[in-house]
């Protein structure tokens, strides 16, 4: 394991032009093929000025920041472990959990892992199946994984194949994991314009799939505007072979050839366009959903999970470029809203961009019923400036389940791990991190942490190029979560905590 350092930093580092620049690039490129733009695409290595490569590595040498792939943590933060890609060379996303399972998402398929000692994680399988981003969830015995590219076919040997191509396929593939070591493909299900991401909606007999994509195009025959609400897969637990799309529900109705949603620019300069949504966070437990849109956010009823019916829409066309997921706290009266700024692939963790962009927005969810309002609050950023050589925002996190408090872990790319408080709405606060320094001193490379989560007492961090990553947290303010134990999480499907606390 990389040595660590526990250390207290706060970076001030400079401008940010290199980065300024990359970033109005990946705001105002045109979509290409299947893959969207922005939202979770790695950018290429690109190149920074001679002076911000001096400034960087000036500031590794003073302490100022990490130096290359040095970890560095709060004092209530230990590292214990690091498992590194193995048999796959793509990039590491998402994470579930189950039992003494952790399954891992790569672009070339998933990775399942025993962490019944999280000190020491074993490999249990690693299934090849390539598709971005291959975005996992478990429930029972079946396994869901996202396929966000077009491919020549459903099969785990398929190949890229462009999506102006009827024959192409995109959507969500099922695996029967009743056997951990041999996980085996049951069923595919081809939804319009692929499944970015996907978010379960279980019940005993079935299991409802709300899947989430974007960025059509008049040349895709399968990914045609409008394309303004999400695709709904029910799934029957004992014939999952029978799975299929059984509606599509318009989330933004309105005129036009996209719908209702944000028309972004330029009428909102800086903010992308709603032609679908990125991702779904609900709460079975309360009949509750929120979504992360592209350029809005929406509160939505679930009682019918085959009619989600919306409640409240609401835009920042301020300081919100792209509306990327969404955390309900323990209570269901506020909302979590990310701003994935620049797609995942830029530097703006840094003065330049600000504390406000890139960020989280904290929502209070007020009145009841059907006249709930998401009403805004504050945001949060780590304070923590990046070098302009390290991709960072604002990314996926789950809570952790303490009683009578709203906390936070969450993944900032190469700005780490995050452990934040906002049970005061309007003044949230950090309170532990853990983070290495950039992959490179040079050039902006992509990597860092995709997805953070606590699960069963311990963080698990999927970075994108290192591997996962599993830390210990020990603070008297979040400690009592040690004694809330869960069969499973599908962080997008968030449980009811209050079940699970020790009276």
């Amino acid at each position: 394991m990389t040595p660590s350092r526990t250390t207290v930093r706060r970076r001030r580092l400079g401008v940010a032009t290199a980065a300024a620049g990359l970033l109005a690039t990946l705001l105002t490129a045109a979509p290409a093929g299947a893959v969207p733009d922005p939202g979770d695409v790695p950018a290429p290595p690109g190149t920074v000025s001679a002076q911000e490569e001096a400034e960087a590595r000036a500031a590794i040498r003073s302490g100022e920041i990490p130096g290359v792939d040095e970890i560095v943590h709060s004092p209530n933060i230990t590292h214990l472990a690091n498992v590194p890609r193995e048999a796959f060379t793509g990039i590491n996303s998402d994470l579930a959990f189950q039992g003494k399972y952790a399954f891992a998402g790569n672009y070339d398929g998933f990775r399942i892992f025993d962490i019944s000692r999280p000190a020491s994680p074993k490999t249990v399988a690693q299934v090849l199946c390539p598709g971005s981003q291959n975005d996992v969830s478990v429930s029972g015995d079946l396994l869901f994984l996202s396929t966000d590219s077009s491919r020549s076919d459903d099969s785990c040997t398929s190949t890229t194949q462009p999506a102006t191509e009827k024959s192409s396929w995109e959507g969500v593939k099922i695996f029967d994991i009743s056997d951990k070591r041999n996980p085996k493909y049951v069923a595919a299900v081809e939804t319009a314009c692929g499944s970015h991401t996907h978010t379960l909606v279980p019940e005993r007999r079935n299991v409802y799939v709300y899947v989430s994509s974007y960025s059509p195009s008049a040349a895709f025959p399968d990914c045609r505007p409008p394309h303004d609400g999400i695709s709904v897969i029910k799934v029957p637990r004992k014939a999952p072979e029978k799975a299929a799309v059984v509606g599509f529900p318009v989330l933004f109705p309105g005129e036009g050839p996209d719908g209702g949603g944000n028309p972004g620019a330029p009428t909102n300069p800086g903010v992308t366009k709603t032609t679908g949504c990125h991702d779904l966070t609900v709460l079975p437990s309360k009949d509750l959903a929120a979504g992360a849109c592209m350029g809005d956010g929406i509160l939505f009823s679930i009682k019918d999970p085959e009619r989600p019916k919306v409640i409240d829409r609401v835009q920042d066309n301020v300081n919100f470029a792209f509306w990327h997921s969404a955390t309900f706290n323990q209570r269901a009266n506020k909302v979590v809203f990310t701003d994935e700024l620049g797609g995942g692939g830029a530097a703006t963790c840094n003065a330049e961009v600000g504390p406000d962009r890139g960020a989280d927005g904290i929502y209070d969810i007020v009145g009841k019923g059907d006249r709930r309002k998401l009403v805004f609050r504050s945001y949060y950023k780590i304070d923590r400036h990046q070098a302009d050589t390290e991709n960072c925002v604002a990314h996926n996190g789950s809570l952790i389940p303490v009683r009578g408090r709203d906390l936070m872990v969450q993944a900032w790319y190469q700005g780490g791990v995050s452990v934040w408080d906002f049970t005061d709405s309007a003044r949230p606060r950090e309170i532990a991190y853990f983070e290495r320094g950039p992959i490179s001193a040079d050039q902006l490379v992509g990597g860092g942490s995709w997805s953070a989560y606590y699960y069963n007492g311990h963080i698990y961090s999927n970075d994108m190029v290192k591997g996962l990553d599993v830390l210990r947290l020990d603070d008297r303010r979040t400690d009592p979560a040690k004694r809330v134990r869960m069969h499973e999480l599908n962080v997008q499907t968030q449980p009811d905590y209050a079940e699970d606390f020790d009276d």
